[in-house]
């Protein structure tokens, strides 16, 4: 079924207000795959943590143009990110806020995953993408802590 950001964001309301006294992570991720016609296909994930307690998911997928490159791939798997994170954090603060002034306090934590890690050839791009996702006031994980992409996206490209 597919959903815009305005249902995701209600989802991950409902799923919060369900148990409002837990702990949660919001966190978005995105992974790709290269295509043999040098485009690659990406996937978003939105992924809504209640800590020790489960969670939800929700997914986007999109195929884009030409990448010759590992690190072109990885930068518009972090903008893909950031895009949708930028959107996705001013609604959810709308619908908080909201919320906190009907008596209901929802908290929660966001992170911006990233796929890459010191192991691999993602190495050398870590500095480049944590720094982009702190020059947006996100909080970066990469690889091992990083499984919205490197999991969830993943298990859909």
């Amino acid at each position: 079924m597919q959903v815009d950001v305005h249902q995701v964001v209600n989802e991950i309301v409902g799923f919060i207000k369900n148990k409002p006294k837990a702990e949660y992570k919001i966190v978005i991720g995105s992974d790709s795959l290269h295509l043999e016609d040098k485009s690659a296909d990406f996937v978003t994930a939105i992924v809504v943590h209640r800590v020790g307690n489960g969670g939800r998911y929700f997914y986007r997928r999109a195929k884009m143009g030409k990448f010759y490159n590992l690190h072109d791939r990885i930068i518009q798997e972090v903008l893909l990110s950031l895009d949708v994170a930028n959107v996705f954090i001013t609604e959810m603060k709308e619908v908080t806020e909201k919320a906190a002034k009907e008596g209901i306090a929802m908290k929660w934590d966001f992170e911006i995953h990233v796929d890459v890690g010191e192991r691999g050839p993602t190495k050398a791009l870590i500095q480049e993408v944590v720094g982009m996702v702190r020059a947006h006031n996100f909080e970066p994980k990469t690889k091992p802590e990083s499984y919205a992409a490197s999991k969830v996206a993943d298990k859909y490209v």
